[in-house]
């Protein structure tokens, strides 16, 4: 049975987050409120623990998980290479809706990357998603509590509706205010490129770079 964890986004403390952050490490799936719509977690380490998205969610397995980190310095085990114009993302955006991909470090799993070498890292400006990767001491999954390809949830019970028993836990931190998603930016070339059009706009991506726009 799914249990259902209240909680004040605005004071995300105390035994409902603590016991959400349990699950996490024991192996377990949970739906958690973010800046955009609610998401799936897991323990980003765990593969097993991964695994259960791409079922739960009947998600092909060649399409990468990004992933949610307490701060910018739980980038660094996660990442190849660090370039210069992510760390000016990285103070710019975050703590915000802006997804950047890296060259993965040679440890990150497949099942994160889709086999692609690549990995997805924020840093969320939703105090409940930031509250679970600092309990988790590292990697929480970001991909949306949905079926793949379907409507995306901005309250825990659209979540129970349609996930129901197959996660061990939502947290219900409020509506969230959907819209769109977060910017999804590929910070392996240069100039960076826009994978999916979100929150944060290329005019200002490029403006905090230094980059001309046409």
């Amino acid at each position: 049975m799914t249990v259902q964890l209240i909680i004040d986004p605005r004071n995300p403390e105390g035994g409902a987050l603590s016991e959400a952050t349990r699950i996490l490490r024991e192996g377990g799936i949970i739906a958690f409120p973010t800046e955009t719509f609610y998401g799936l977690g897991v323990d980003a380490r765990q593969e097993a623990a991964v695994e259960k998205i791409f079922h739960i969610k009947g998600r092909n397995s060649r399409n990468p998980i990004s992933v949610i980190v307490d701060s910018a310095r739980e980038v660094i085990p996660l990442v190849a290479i660090l370039p210069e114009a992510a760390k000016i993302l990285m103070q710019k955006f975050w703590p915000g809706p802006l997804t950047l991909v890296f060259h993965a470090a040679p440890s990150v799993s497949s099942r994160l990357t889709g086999g692609s070498g690549k990995i997805g890292i924020r840093v969320s400006s939703h105090a409940v998603a930031r509250f679970l990767a600092k309990g988790i001491a590292g990697p929480l999954t970001a991909t949306s509590a949905n079926l793949s390809g379907g409507q995306e949830c901005t309250r825990a019970a659209e979540v129970i509706h349609l996930l129901g028993d197959r996660l061990d836990a939502v947290i219900d931190g409020g509506s969230t205010p959907g819209g769109i998603g977060s910017t999804i930016l590929a910070i392996t070339v240069t100039p960076p490129v826009v994978l999916r059009t979100g929150v944060v706009s290329l005019t200002e991506i490029l403006h905090a770079l230094d980059i001309p726009t046409r």
